[in-house]
C-alpha cells in the first residue's frame, strides 16, 4: 500500500494519464507515427528533477511536464494537448484510488474468512450476552462473531461500491468544457486506463466522491474498532473470556512482570479515531469556489496516502488478531452462571405465566429472587427459586431446570448460521 503513496508511483500515474492521452489523439489522428512512437519510447521523469524545477516553477504539474520533455524532446509539443493540471491531477488520482481499493478489497476478504472461521468453529460455545455491560441473557460466541463477520462482508460491499465510485477520470480542459480537446479523447483515455469518463466534471473532480472515499474507509475502520473494543473488554482481569496471542519473550509491563495486555486491539481502537479525524476534512473539500480552487489539495496529499496505509494496516492487524485469539470457554461458562444463572430469569417468568400468574406478579417474585442472589456474592438464583413456595406450586422440577437448560438461547441460531453460510 504504501509504494502507491510514494511521489514515484503519482508521478507515474501521471505519466500513465499523460501517455494514455496521446494515444487518444494518435488514434483520432492528432499526433503523427514518429512523434508517437519518440513518446513511447523516451517519455520518463525523474522525482528529484521535478522537484528541483518545482521549486523555481512553483508549480507541480508544469515541473513534471518539463522534467518529461527532456526524455522526450520535440515530440513533447504533443504531449498535455488541450488538457489541464487537473485533467492530470484527478485523473492520476484516481489510478492510485482505485489501486488502493482493490488492496483494501483484498485485506477484508481475508479479515472475513477469520472471523468465519472462529465463528464457525465456536458457533456453539455458550456465553453471556450483556447489555450496558450487564449480564443479558445466554449466547454462544459463534453468534457475536457471526455479527461482525456480517458487519464485514457490508464493508467488503462498500468498498466494492467505492472502488466504482472513485474509479473515474477526465480529459476535459480548463472549466471542464472540452473547449480545446475532443471529448473522444477522454473517452479513449479513460478506458485505456480502466477508468469511466466522470458525468460532469467543472475543472476539478468534484469532491463528494474523494469524501465518500474517506468516509467509507472511516467507517470499515470504525467496525474494526467495534472488533476491537469487545474482545478488549473480553479480555478484562476479571472477565477474561478472550485473550489476544502472547508471543514468547514478549512483555506487557515495565513494572509488572504478570501483565497480558491488549495492545493490538488498542492499536486499532487508537488508529480508528485517526480515520475519523479525516472525515470532516474530506467533508470540507467538497466546498470549492465555482469551477476550481485548490484549497482541497493540500489536505489531500496527508489525508488519502495516511486513510488508505492506515486501514490497510488495521485490517491486516484484526486478521491476526482473529486468528490468533485465545478463548477460553471454561471462563464464559462460570461467568454465565454467576449467582445461580440470574441471566435465565425470563425463561422462569414466561413459564409462570404461562402456567396462569399474573405477568406483574411473577416478574415480583422472579425479580425479587434474582436481586437477592445478585447482591449476595454467594448468592443462588436458582436455590431461591426452589425454596419458593410461591413458584413451586407452579412450576414442577422438571420445569424449573428446564428454564436453566442453556440449549433454547441456541435453538433458533440456526437461521443466522444459514444466512452466512456457516
Amino acid at each position: 500500500m504504501g509504494d502507491i503513496w510514494t511521489e514515484k508511483s503519482k508521478y507515474q500515474s501521471w505519466l500513465d494519464v499523460e501517455l494514455a492521452a496521446c494515444e487518444a489523439n494518435w488514434k483520432l489522428g492528432k499526433i503523427p507515427d514518429n512523434a508517437i512512437k519518440e513518446i513511447r519510447e523516451k517519455a520518463s521523469f525523474e522525482p528529484s528533477r521535478i522537484l528541483k524545477i518545482e521549486a523555481e516553477v512553483r508549480h507541480d504539474v508544469i515541473a513534471f511536464l518539463t522534467n518529461v520533455n527532456e526524455y522526450v524532446g520535440d515530440a513533447g509539443r504533443y504531449i498535455h494537448v488541450g488538457m489541464t493540471s487537473s485533467d492530470v491531477l484527478d485523473t492520476g488520482l484516481a489510478i492510485q484510488l482505485r489501486k488502493s481499493t482493490n488492496l483494501l478489497i483484498e485485506e477484508i476478504k481475508k479479515l472475513e474468512l477469520a472471523i468465519f472461521s472462529q465463528a464457525k468453529r465456536y458457533k456453539g460455545t455458550a456465553m453471556i450476552g450483556r447489555s450496558h455491560a450487564i449480564h443479558g441473557e445466554p449466547i454462544t460466541f459463534g453468534f457475536k462473531l457471526a455479527g461482525w463477520l456480517a458487519e464485514t462482508i457490508r464493508n467488503k460491499k462498500r468498498l466494492e461500491r467505492l472502488k466504482d465510485d472513485i474509479s473515474v477520470g477526465q480529459i476535459s480542459g480548463a472549466m471542464g468544457t472540452y473547449a480545446n480537446t475532443d471529448p473522444e479523447i477522454e473517452e479513449i483515455t479513460c478506458n485505456e486506463l480502466g477508468l469511466t469518463p466522470d458525468t460532469a466534471s467543472t475543472q476539478v473532480i468534484s469532491r463528494d466522491r474523494h469524501a465518500n472515499y474517506v468516509q467509507t474507509l472511516a467507517l470499515v475502520g470504525a467496525s474494526l474498532d467495534r472488533f476491537a473494543t469487545e474482545i478488549r473488554n473480553l479480555q478484562r482481569t476479571d472477565v477474561l473470556e478472550v485473550e489476544e496471542s502472547f508471543s514468547k519473550g514478549q512483555k506487557g509491563s515495565s513494572a509488572m512482570p504478570h501483565k497480558r495486555n491488549p495492545i493490538r486491539s488498542e492499536r486499532v481502537s487508537g488508529l480508528s479515531r485517526v480515520l475519523r479525524s479525516y472525515v470532516v476534512a474530506a467533508l470540507e473539500n467538497v466546498v470549492l469556489w465555482h469551477e476550481r480552487d485548490i484549497s482541497h489539495s493540500s489536505i489531500e496529499r496527508m489525508m488519502l496516502p495516511d486513510v488508505s496505509v492506515t486501514l490497510h494496516f488495521m485490517l491486516r492487524e484484526m486478521t491476526e488478531i482473529i486468528q490468533e485469539l485465545g478463548v477460553y470457554s471454561e471462563n464464559m461458562l462460570k461467568n454465565m452462571n454467576l449467582y445461580g444463572g440470574v441471566v435465565f430469569s425470563q425463561r422462569v417468568l414466561l413459564a409462570l405465566v404461562a402456567k396462569g400468574m399474573k405477568r406483574e406478579n411473577a416478574y415480583r417474585l422472579v425479580q425479587q429472587h434474582a436481586h437477592s442472589a445478585w447482591n449476595n456474592q454467594s448468592g443462588n438464583f436458582k436455590a431461591n427459586l426452589e425454596g419458593d413456595l410461591e413458584i413451586t406450586k407452579v412450576l414442577s422440577s422438571s420445569e424449573l431446570n428446564h428454564c436453566f437448560d442453556c440449549e433454547i438461547h441456541q435453538s433458533n441460531l440456526n437461521i443466522i448460521w444459514n444466512r452466512l453460510g456457516i
